[in-house]
């Protein structure tokens, strides 16, 4: 068994969709970003490229190609689930935390958790979802983060 751990955040910003974990978010404001802005997607790619020793996704989707300006952060999980299956990993179990004030998320847990389960061909019983705020301080006042860790197996 390998463990992968992974981060980021983006910034919240006027006319941009906000997505998370693949599922649209109704909110006034979306993350900014090069690709979908999706920052649990990120986190979960990195946490999955980490147990293969595969580096960041950064390495693979820079934020300076076109080519993959506005890209569908799904598109990146899947790259990085592959990456996985090549180095004969396949995931096992996901546990994700977002970070941020607003908005409330408890509300579209189980919608975000069917999403990531279909991303990584895996039961939804495998997959937790949390979100924390941070009560006006570090990025709770303007932005999302989010961590997530991944158990993997070997194939």
């Amino acid at each position: 068994m390998k463990v992968g751990f992974g981060f980021d955040a983006h910034e919240l910003v006027e006319g941009k969709p906000l997505i998370l974990g693949g599922v649209h978010i109704e909110y006034e404001k979306g993350l900014r970003g090069h690709s979908d802005g999706d920052v649990l997607l990120h986190a979960l790619s990195d946490a999955v490229l980490g147990s293969c020793a595969g580096g960041d996704i950064g390495l693979y989707f820079r934020d300076d190609d076109t080519k993959t300006a506005g890209i569908d952060s799904r598109r990146i999980l899947q790259f990085a689930l592959e990456k996985a299956r090549g180095a004969g990993l396949k995931i096992h179990n996901v546990d994700i935390v977002l970070v941020g004030d607003k908005p409330k998320l408890n509300v579209v847990y189980d919608t975000i958790r069917q999403s990531v389960a279909e991303c990584c061909g895996i039961a939804v019983t495998e997959i937790s979802v949390k979100a924390k705020t941070t009560e006006g301080t570090l990025v709770g006042k303007g932005s999302i983060a989010c961590f997530a860790v991944t158990s993997m197996d070997e194939l």
